[in-house]
């Protein structure tokens, strides 16, 4: 779990240990770490609980580093810099408009901007990291390409919606988010793909122009590279052990 503290301050009893949270720090909570908020005071803040395995599956496993650190010994409090603290409000927000909605689009978006939350605790960790990352352009960027993934843009769209060059865009959400902008680009279209080929019988080339591909054998060689199989062989065998699609 990690709690956001954006105003007043709290006691919280972790690791055997009681411990003040104040404005502008953020408390971490690893897996399975009995804990329990004692008081609080005026106190203002965001929970989010953390999928672990989702998280590693999704390749996120170097942003959970600051959860390890507290495991190992490490204080669970991260004092965050006053100028980032609206950015993580803002990131935050962003996650609560969307918590009721469940279609694979949305599961992306939430999971960047888990990752943008994740990698300022772990940056805040770690004071000498570069402090420099235009944020603003990184969510608008993520955004942009939440709502339009599945047609046929490119990196080029992307940096035109947000007004920046490519070469600024996709190393902004590079050093974000560990991916750059094709590459969230496939992601969002791959998440769809699994989706529909779970739940509808459509023929590969009509799923490969759903999510933005106007040759199929492009689509299939993606999907493979990405998903360890082609579309074909990927449905028969998750429809098999029944498993549902990730998001």
């Amino acid at each position: 779990m990690i709690v956001t503290c954006l105003a007043g301050h709290g006691r919280v009893e972790q690791q055997r240990t009681t411990w003040e949270v104040h404005e502008g720090e953020v408390f971490l909570v690893p897996a399975g770490e009995p804990h329990r908020w004692i008081e609080s005071d005026r106190l203002e803040r965001w929970e989010i609980s953390v999928c672990v395995p989702c998280l590693v599956a999704s390749e996120g496993a170097l942003l959970l580093e600051p959860f390890e650190r507290v495991r190992a010994g490490a204080a669970p409090i991260v004092r965050i810099a006053p100028a980032r603290l609206p950015f993580l409000d803002a990131l935050h927000r962003e996650m609560a408009g969307m918590e009721g909605d469940r279609d694979a689009a949305s599961a992306l978006a939430r999971r960047s901007l888990l990752n943008l939350i994740l990698h300022d605790v772990q940056r805040a960790m770690h004071p000498q990291a570069d402090t420099t990352l235009a944020a603003g352009v990184v969510v608008d960027a993520l955004r942009f390409i939440e709502r339009n993934c599945l047609q046929r843009i490119s990196l080029r769209e992307v940096a035109e919606a947000v007004g920046r060059s490519p070469a600024y865009v996709t190393t902004a959400l590079s050093r974000a988010t560990g991916l750059s902008a094709v590459e969230w680009i496939t992601a969002g279209r791959m998440a769809e793909a699994r989706r529909i080929l779970l739940h509808s019988d459509e023929m590969i080339d009509v799923v490969a122009e759903r999510v933005g591909y106007a040759d199929s054998t492009h689509f299939i060689r993606v999907f493979q590279r990405t998903q360890g199989a082609t579309p074909a062989a990927w449905r028969a065998s998750t429809r098999r052990s029944g498993r549902g699609a990730s998001a």
